[in-house]
């Protein structure tokens, strides 16, 4: 059994926000594998789904990003879940908009969902894919950049992104971490024409 963790806020306000990548994820997740409706339990909206002969849990915590961990915390000791099966996708805005990073350890790097999830499994040693939104225009708060909703311009990227990280998530399922990285962490373009200042 793997378990993905997609990190967002719940609720409409936040939908289609810089920080919802992560559930926009396991939406298309969702969507691909003809998965049920989630249901609400261990403070996430939980989907048992099966992928290639593989159950895969898919969740996303209802406990606003910073109380992230205490969700999972309460999957991964239901499920008997190994952390070598658990991966998390999230927004990290030192990535360009549309990049990918996949690593199986590493710091939280300011996330701070993820940080709350590494904080309860007392280890770094957590797969992560982290799906880039960008940097703030300048004199923009960082909370204020990740609580916005993307840009119409921004959508065909975003879109193509989550759609490389659901893949990215499947190789990792079927083949593992390491071919999952090489698929998943390719450079990205510069934007043409990167209008954030209008913001």
């Amino acid at each position: 059994m793997k378990l993905v963790v997609g990190l967002g806020n719940p609720g409409s306000t936040y939908d289609g926000t810089r920080h919802n990548v992560g559930f926009e994820v396991l939406g298309e997740l969702a969507l691909r594998w003809h998965a049920p409706r989630p249901k609400l339990r261990f403070e996430a909206n939980l989907v048992e789904a099966n992928w290639q002969g593989e159950k895969v849990l898919l969740a996303a915590p209802q406990t606003y990003m910073n109380l992230s961990g205490r969700s999972v915390q309460q999957i991964v000791r239901f499920y008997q879940i190994p952390l070598e099966d658990v991966l998390v996708t999230c927004d990290d805005m030192n990535l360009k908009l549309g990049q990918l990073r996949l690593r199986a350890t590493g710091s939280a790097g300011g996330q701070k969902g993820l940080s709350s999830i590494l904080q309860v499994c007392g280890t770094e040693s957590v797969a992560r894919l982290r799906i880039g939104v960008g940097r703030p225009p300048e004199k923009m708060a960082a909370t204020d950049y990740v609580l916005a909703r993307f840009r119409k311009d921004e959508l065909p990227e975003l879109d193509a992104s989550v759609v490389r990280a659901a893949t990215g998530i499947e190789i990792w399922i079927r083949d593992g971490i390491s071919a999952a990285m090489n698929a998943a962490n390719l450079s990205v373009p510069d934007r043409k024409d990167d209008s954030r200042e209008t913001l």
